[in-house]
Formats: structure tokens, sequence, C-alpha cells
């Protein structure tokens, strides 16, 4: 039996645990896969307050290892069911069902998909949804990058460093993004710029041989010679398994103003995963903190 169920180790459920933690209260972390969420994949963060400059993978190492020195227990396993009784919630994760008096949800987002005919067929062979993952193969070689917002900026400025030439197609005329990539990258000779385009067919067989765009102002369609297509193009949140016993919107992000509380008694939500008009590291991280008070004074409120 546990306080606190932190479902999704990202910074806002790496932020939960800490705060749970240092509350008295008995934690379990659950992570599907690796912790620290998509800041990882981040080569240098620039906005956290105090930190002017640390890659996302340091950060993410320092909070898990603040979890861990304050004695939070954690377990890489997909949490696939979710239920209430009697005032406790049961998780079942892997073959093992684990209780505890609250849950947290920060189980963020995932990469949204362009859902174009041989996207899945070449991910890992020419597709790619991490820029820093996987742009070092493309060194010297020509890649697109298909997005708008601050990540698909954040690629093509790390991928301009290394590629020989970089298209950056948006389907409108201006960005999403903050300003200050689009100065940066505007500044680079070996960027080149499609607006107002959007993909229409990924080509190759084996991998990645070029890419067919459409200019949606005149209908002319081109076909770019690259051999690397990076993705960024939105994301979704991880919410679907725990449908029906919270209240999510349209979107799938669980509906959660920024008390963290949802509409379920004794479940709680922090980070990118709920309802917000932001969604940066700082938002995410003050989610957790907000989370963990308020299933820590559940908890009292109802011991008593």
């Amino acid at each position: 039996m546990y306080d606190m169920i932190i479902i999704g180790a990202g910074p806002a459920g790496m932020s939960a645990a800490i705060y749970g933690l240092r509350a008295g209260r008995s934690v379990l972390l659950l992570e599907q896969k690796s912790y620290g969420g998509q800041i990882v994949n981040t080569p240098e963060i620039e906005n956290y307050p105090g930190l002017p400059a640390i890659s996302g993978a340091d950060f993410a190492e320092n909070l898990m290892s603040q979890v861990k020195k304050l004695g939070g227990e954690v377990l890489f396993e997909k949490a696939q069911k979710l239920h209430h009784e009697d005032g406790l919630w049961t998780v079942v994760a892997g073959k093992t069902s684990y209780q505890a008096k609250t849950v947290i949800l920060a189980t963020g987002l995932k990469k949204r998909t362009l859902n174009l005919e041989n996207e899945k067929r070449l991910t890992g062979a020419g597709v790619s949804y991490c820029a820093t993952c996987d742009g070092m193969f493309f060194r010297n070689r020509n890649v697109a990058v298909i997005g708008g917002g601050n990540t698909a900026l954040e690629d093509a400025v790390f991928l301009s460093n290394y590629c020989a030439k970089v298209s950056i197609i948006h389907r409108r005329e201006s960005f999403r993004g903050e300003h200050k990539l689009e100065q940066i990258l505007r500044k680079k000779e070996n960027v080149e710029w499609h607006l107002s385009c959007v993909p229409m067919e990924i080509l190759g067989e084996k991998t990645v041989t070029g890419l067919r765009i459409k200019n949606t102002a005149t209908g002319e369609e081109t076909v770019l010679d690259v051999s690397g297509i990076f993705i960024a193009v939105g994301q979704v949140p991880e919410n679907e398994n725990f449908r029906g016993l919270v209240q999510l919107d349209s979107a799938g992000y669980v509906q959660a103003a920024e008390d963290c509380l949802t509409s379920a008694e004794g479940l709680f939500t922090a980070g990118d995963c709920r309802t917000k008009a932001v969604r940066q590291l700082t938002t995410a991280t003050a989610d957790g903190a907000v989370a963990a008070l308020a299933a820590s004074a559940y908890i009292e409120e109802n011991d008593q």
C-alpha cells in the first residue's frame, strides 16, 4: 500500500514524487519507458529559471537522483488498468497490482504522426520523430523538418549544424514557435523554407529517398531530395487507458485546472497531459508540486 502512485516519470511526475516524498508520503513512480519524458531530447535548456544552460538529459538525471535519494520507489512498467474501490486506487502494471490512497496522472504526450503512406514502414530508415536522437546519422546529407512549433524549429537549428541542407515544411506562412528560433534559422545559409506547403508522399523503398510536398496556395507539387525526414507536427496525450475513469476533453487531455484536481476522488493530474494554456518545462514541474501537495492534503483529510 502506497500513499501515492504517480504514473509517468517525466518532469511533472518526478517533481510530484519529490514533493510527495518530502511531505513524508510513500511513493511509487511508474514509467513504461525511460524517465525524463520528451525533455531528454532537448540538447540545451535555456529558459528554466536559475539554470541558464543545462541539457535535457542532465536535467532529467538530476530529478531522478533526487527521487531516489529521498527514498522513492521507481518501477519501469506500463500502467495498464486503473480502478477505484472502497476509497483506494488499484493500478495494474505488468502482472502485478498496486494499491494507493491517491494516484497522480503525469503521462505526458506522444508524437503525432502524419499518417502518410510509407511513414510507418520507413520509420527508423529515414523517418524520425527525434532530431537529437537520430540527427547525427544524417551528417552532410539533406533532410526535411515538418512542423511549425518550437520542437520543429529546435530540430531545424540542431540539424543545420550537421546536415548539408535543412528544408523546413510548414502549412502556414507564420510559425507558432519562438521568434528567436526563427531568427536563428533565417541567418543560416543551409536552411530552405517551404511555407504554405504540406507533405504528400514519403518516397523510398528500403530507406527515404525523397519527400513530395504541395504548395496549398498554388497547387504546385515539388519533390525534395532528402534522405531524412524529421516530423514535429504536435503531440497526443497518453490518456486513453484512463478514459471513463476521469473526464477528458475532446483532444484527450485530462480536464483539470491549475489546482490539478480531476473529476475523480483521489485522482490528480500534472504536466502536459492535462488541459492547460502553456506546456513548458516550468509549468510541468510546477504541476508536479501542486498535484503532490493536493494529494497529500487529501490523504491527511481522509485519514482522520
